[in-house]
């Protein structure tokens, strides 16, 4: 490959330079630190573009590169220092659990290129999803309705509803929903 002629303008980032700007600023002061309240979160995801439902929860350290690619369904939740690397579209269904150092990737790079061209695709996750702590979305995954990823996962395809999904890469263990599954105590 050939860093030198990577073309990265060719990438179109949703925005102009001045929104981005401001939402980097406002990202660092609201988003990424400290700073308690999921109110001021929501209301600035959603004055920069996000398109938001009632009762969703986002903890401080959360990482969003463009807000104006996000969706989140209603009462979702968005656990500590996860990282929405959005370059494409992310959309989080209703009652969905995102836990804490998640990390959703929706670009990566043409290594059959010399120029290493950019690709992005799309992240959907269907309704009642868990995403469990330190868990990894690939670009153009979609996480079927009810399905769980565990305990840092890897899902570089698309994950089927209602399964629960270990390892890396990320393979079906058992169907989350099964009748005998209901009172055995497994861990994910």
């Amino acid at each position: 490959m050939r860093l030198d002629r990577y073309d990265k303008f060719n990438f179109d980032r949703g925005a102009g330079s001045f929104k981005e700007a401001s939402w980097l600023l406002c990202e660092w002061l609201f988003l990424s630190s400290w700073f308690p309240g999921t109110k001021i979160r929501v209301f600035l995801l959603r004055r920069f573009g996000a398109q938001i439902g009632t009762g969703v929860v986002i903890n401080p350290g959360v990482r969003i590169k463009f807000p104006w690619r996000l969706k989140i369904g209603n009462h979702s939740w968005i656990g500590r220092n996860v990282w929405l690397d959005n370059l494409a579209e992310v959309n989080i269904g209703n009652h969905c659990c995102i836990s804490q150092d998640v990390y959703f990737c929706t670009g990566n790079h043409d290594w059959t290129k010399e120029s290493f061209d950019l690709l992005t695709k799309p992240i959907s996750i269907e309704n009642s999803v868990w995403i469990c702590a330190r868990a990894t979305i690939g670009p153009g995954v979609r996480v079927g309705e009810g399905a769980v990823l565990s305990l840092g996962s890897v899902a570089n395809w698309n994950l089927d509803a209602g399964w629960i999904y270990q390892g890396v890469p990320a393979a079906p263990v058992r169907e989350r929903y099964d009748d005998e599954s209901i009172n055995q105590d497994f861990t994910v």
